[in-house]
């Protein structure tokens, strides 16, 4: 769904938080606004494969209990968890028991800590792959981009999982990489204004 629509305070929003009141803080204070903390962004990573062939309504309403569950996705704690942690994952009424979804958001964990040594952190590697404002087609026109491609098949030659264009793109939509609020949207300007400022890790 794109376009805007009012929200409850009758300022318009992207479509698509009109479907649910928990919608509305997570799309002004996170959706689209820049992100360089390597925690965050490997949590909305690891949030992002757990929604494939599911709805963000479903992984938002549980991301308190993915975060217990997933020792608030430190990236050296998770990289650390073994066979019994899948186990007691997929005992975890609050989260999605998919063990293959599991053992990739481990995976991850370890090829993130190989990432972090190869680049100097998450942020500096995939904010290679922004898409500059100004750049990018019509909002919310598309699933997936170049960008995303590229940055899916980057990470996926270093052996991350649950990484494919579609997941990738909606984690540069949430990560700021891509300022895809709809023209008219509340956010939309806010979003660009932080990104004029955002200062881009790793880049002099």
């Amino acid at each position: 769904m794109s376009g805007t629509l009012p929200g409850p305070d009758g300022r318009e929003r992207c479509a698509w938080c009109a479907g649910a009141p928990e919608f509305v803080p997570y799309h002004d204070h996170e959706w689209g606004f820049p992100v360089s903390d390597d925690r965050r962004l490997f949590e909305k990573i690891c949030l992002e494969g757990f929604q494939s062939g599911l709805s963000w309504r479903t992984i938002l309403n549980k991301r308190d209990a993915f975060r217990t569950g997933f020792a608030h996705f430190e990236i050296d704690a998770v990289a650390k968890f073994t066979e019994a942690d899948v186990e007691r994952l997929l005992q975890d009424k609050g989260i999605v028991r998919h063990r293959g979804k599991i053992a990739a958001a481990i995976n991850n964990a370890k090829r993130a800590q190989e990432l972090i040594k190869e680049a100097g952190s998450i942020a500096a590697f995939v904010w290679r792959y922004e898409v500059p404002e100004g750049e990018a087609p019509p909002p919310q026109s598309q699933t997936t981009s170049p960008e995303a491609i590229a940055l899916s098949k980057a990470l996926k030659k270093r052996g991350w999982a649950f990484v494919g264009p579609t997941t990738v793109f909606a984690f540069m939509q949430a990560m700021g990489l891509v300022n895809d609020h709809a023209l008219g949207c509340v956010s939309r300007e806010k979003a660009a204004a932080e990104r004029a400022a955002f200062k881009v890790p790793g880049r002099g």
